[in-house]
């Protein structure tokens, strides 16, 4: 498997803030949080996006996630969080290695993610369902 900034931060080559480690992820800091206890679940091994993860490695994930969540509550005492995966380089994602990000988050702010909206056709979000539909 391809070396990456998350594989040498697992191995111990570049340093970081480490806040948990299981068989399968790690969390550490994020060196250019967002909101300061930004924090990163990173998988051991670097698969790329969601598609090459395996299942329990990203339901370890999630669970770990949700701990972070958890904890980010406690001592941060933020009104809520951001959790989320850029999946692939189209969504954002710098580093290609899965990751989710767990973000503090304080009513007011003043941080917003900058998303816009787009609008269907008539009919087109029927359609377009149709095809997404899983089972």
């Amino acid at each position: 498997m391809q070396e990456t900034v998350f594989t040498k931060i697992r191995d111990g080559v570049i340093p970081s803030v480490k806040l948990y480690e299981d068989d399968k992820c790690f969390v550490i800091m994020d060196i250019n949080p967002i909101v300061k206890g930004h924090s990163l679940v990173i998988a051991k091994e670097p698969y790329k996006n969601m598609g090459e993860c395996p299942e329990d490695v990203l339901f370890d994930m999630m669970k770990v996630a949700r701990m972070m969540d958890k904890k980010l509550r406690e001592v941060l005492c933020c009104d809520g969080t951001n959790v989320l995966i850029n999946n692939d380089p189209a969504s954002g994602q710098e580093v290609p290695h899965i990751h989710i990000h767990v973000i503090p988050r304080f009513k007011d702010d003043g941080r917003k993610f900058g998303f816009t909206h787009d609008k269907y056709e008539e009919g087109e979000m029927i359609s377009l369902g149709s095809r997404l539909r899983l089972g």
